[in-house]
């Protein structure tokens, strides 16, 4: 990543940060002590986004314009928009936001899922926390983790695969890949152990871990511009959620204690992290 500019008004930043976006700029916003600083994440994009910060330092009025909607009848569909032209294929995209813990993972989520649907009852076994009711395997210290990458229905996987991606991903470019494992493991870990005491070793997924970077990204930016920075009506959705599932409603099972304890480790992790405060990773 590359550092545009910095500033002390927030909603200038704001306005700057949305404007970026809509060209299809991808930048984020750090803060650094009463700062706020605007990052670009890849370094081709450097000549494109000095002209349109230079445009909007210029003409102000600029970031207060709704984007322009284009019809049919007044562009011709063989003649593709500057925009358009801009814009980065979604698969090069999705790398972009993204670093090598949050593939890899992901990776081994989708090959687990093929392998589960293939010999479920070998892998159930070889992968579930315990092969008992009443002793965590600290012989075998892998299968507090392994649960993790067990999903039952595509449904399952395509969920948590896609919040470990939008939130993991976003954790790993800003903090690092060490932030992101730290926060896989100990949440992660936390999410298998209560759910086994309370409900036995036959379960698995990855949403304890998505609630604990939903947890974690939360309470690191709360009151504070950061990269990590989620929308409210996200958070309640996934709260909503979170409450649905003790009420019995939704049509699928959920692993209440995992979500719980997963949102509750990210939530603490958050506060230890943002109390040390870590150098946003710079990444070219």
């Amino acid at each position: 990543m590359r550092r545009l500019l910095s500033s002390k008004d927030p909603e200038w930043m704001r306005k700057l940060y949305q404007y970026l976006r809509q060209h299809g700029i991808p930048v984020s916003v750090t803060e650094k002590g009463e700062q706020l600083e605007l990052w670009l994440h890849q370094s081709s994009y450097e000549a494109l986004a000095k002209d349109l910060v230079q445009q909007c330092k210029a003409n102000p009025e600029l970031l207060d314009e709704k984007p322009q909607q284009h019809s049919a009848s007044t562009q011709d569909s063989n003649q593709p928009s500057p925009t358009s032209r801009r814009s980065t294929p979604i698969s090069l995209s999705l790398l972009a936001q993204s670093g090598w813990l949050t593939r890899i993972v992901a990776a081994l989520s989708a090959l687990i899922f093929l392998v589960l649907n293939m010999w479920p009852e070998a892998t159930l076994e070889a992968l579930k926390i315990s092969r008992f009711f009443n002793a965590l395997p600290f012989d075998q210290p892998w299968r507090f983790v392994t649960p993790v990458f067990m999903h039952f229905t595509l449904l399952h996987i395509v969920f948590n695969v896609f919040w470990w991606w939008y939130l993991g991903g976003r954790i790993e470019k800003t903090l690092g890949t060490s932030w992101l494992l730290a926060l896989f493991l100990f949440s992660g870990i936390t999410a298998n152990v209560i759910q086994y005491l309370m409900n036995g070793p036959n379960f698995g997924g990855m949403s304890g871990v998505v609630y604990g970077l939903l947890g974690f990204c939360w309470v690191y930016s709360f009151r504070r511009a950061t990269p990590l920075y989620l929308p409210p009506g996200l958070i309640v959705f996934m709260l909503l959620w979170l409450a649905l599932g003790y009420t019995g409603v939704l049509w699928v099972n959920v692993a209440n204690e995992a979500h719980l304890a997963g949102l509750l480790s990210g939530c603490l992790a958050g506060f230890v992290v943002r109390a040390l405060n870590p150098t946003p990773k710079i990444r070219y």
